[in-house]
């Protein structure tokens, strides 16, 4: 059986990378999917691809950073397919690089209402929606990067990331006795387009690669089988955790 049948799942940052992984599987599982992200065309043709291997989606285009773009995502899942079961709060930004004293207040302000402020505004409206039938799941794409590792010239993205694990054990602990489970994944490098501009020669990849245990880069795939797991039922007794997925990087000292 699958594993997500009969439930309704919202995927931000759905136009690349791990969240269109995550939203096809999801797809694959028997979800339906409410996907969004800022480019329509992008999402567009995620919806195709779900239809016509037998999926049911809808996209939703917009800025997370805009709480009227939460609502209309969460209303969107009601208005379409009834309810909200699953939220995945995928979509982030690398933010400013560079000294951490030269960065402008704006900038940082951005990075923070992209990865954090976003988050919060998502799980504000898709809580609500889950506490109506009395179950949820809420997954936050954190990082391990200001978690067991740090990096020069990301302040901004250390700092918003690891805010969302507190937010994710906040939440865990006040709506856990309603059934709404909140986790949050901490990939390392994984292969996606943002990996590939942040790691934009052979050097840094090399680099990057020998601080895995399994001295590779991980696969969106296997990203989103995680997430997977945690918008299961799989999962039901786990809530308020920050989930490593790196490739054994928090080990490794080689």
């Amino acid at each position: 059986m699958s594993r997500l049948a009969g439930k309704v799942a919202i995927v931000t940052g759905a136009s690349s990378g791990i969240g269109r992984e995550t939203a096809k599987l999801f797809a694959r599982e028997g979800a339906k999917v409410v996907v969004g992200a800022r480019r329509q065309a992008e999402l567009d043709s995620l919806v195709k691809e779900i239809n016509a291997h037998g999926g049911q989606a809808v996209a939703v285009a917009g800025d997370v950073q805009s709480e009227s773009y939460a609502e209309a995502l969460v209303r969107t899942a009601i208005d379409k397919f009834g309810g909200l079961d699953i939220a995945f709060n995928n979509a982030g930004t690398i933010g400013p690089k560079g000294a951490t004293t030269e960065i402008a207040e704006q900038d940082w302000n951005n990075a923070l209402a992209i990865n954090l402020t976003s988050a919060f505004l998502g799980a504000k409206h898709q809580i609500p929606a889950m506490l109506k039938h009395g179950a949820g799941s809420i997954i936050f794409t954190s990082t391990f990067v200001g978690y067991t590792a740090a990096f020069p010239g990301v302040a901004a993205y250390a700092a918003s990331k690891a805010g969302l694990i507190g937010l994710t054990q906040a939440l865990a602990a006040e709506y856990g006795p309603q059934g709404v489970r909140v986790n949050a994944i901490l990939p390392a490098a994984i292969d996606t387009p943002m990996y590939r501009e942040f790691n934009d020669t052979e050097d840094k990849q090399k680099f990057l690669v020998n601080l895995h245990a399994l001295k590779r880069v991980g696969r969106t795939e296997e990203v989103a089988k995680s997430v997977l797991y945690l918008a299961s039922d799989d999962s039901a007794f786990v809530t308020g955790t920050a989930h490593l997925i790196d490739g054994g990087f928090s080990v490794t000292r080689t």
